[in-house]
């Protein structure tokens, strides 16, 4: 969606004198708008108001943003994968290590992984492993990921159990 600084002012309800000089004066931090301003412009950007703040800082969602936007600055720097469950507990210890070749696409230095035991997050991160898998596939565009991403968490759809309510498939 392109905008104009007016046309987004006016769509966010300032009036038509001035709209797009005070959205100029966000643009550069000259002005900080409200939080109420912050949700109209998440409901015009058609986004979470998530991007813009957190209720409660520490949250699942706001755990998820914070990872969105470190692989936005930095694509590839956050690789998810999928663990398998060692049948019974066989030989089990409390060595954690994942095992890699190192003919695989891995770091010169072994990796650091972790997990979580926080349902919430879990169930995030599986949903978003899901997308970086289609998005390597082909199955969903580099935008559509961006756009689930933006409208995070009102976009999963807990591996199509349920229809999002925010769309963010260009094709459905």
């Amino acid at each position: 969606m392109v905008m104009t600084q007016k046309g987004f002012g006016l769509a966010i309800g300032l009036e038509e004198k001035g709209a797009d000089s005070r959205i100029a004066q966000y643009e550069i931090n000259y002005r900080i708008p409200k939080r109420d301003m912050l949700e109209q412009m998440a409901v015009v950007l058609r986004v979470s108001p998530m991007n813009f703040y957190s209720d409660a800082p520490g949250c699942s969602e706001d755990i998820m943003q914070t990872f969105f936007w470190l692989d936005e600055d930095n694509p590839g720097a956050i690789n998810l994968f999928q663990l398998v469950r060692n049948p019974g507990k066989t030989n089990s210890s409390d060595n954690a290590a994942v095992r890699y070749n190192d003919n695989d696409d891995w770091p010169v230095h072994a990796p650091v992984g972790m997990y979580f035991k926080y349902g919430l997050v879990d169930q995030f991160m599986r949903e978003w492993l899901l997308r970086k898998e289609e998005l390597k596939a082909g199955s969903i565009t580099r935008n559509e990921y961006f756009e689930w991403k933006l409208g995070f968490p009102q976009t999963c759809d807990d591996y199509g159990k349920y229809e999002p309510s925010v769309q963010w498939k260009k094709g459905g």
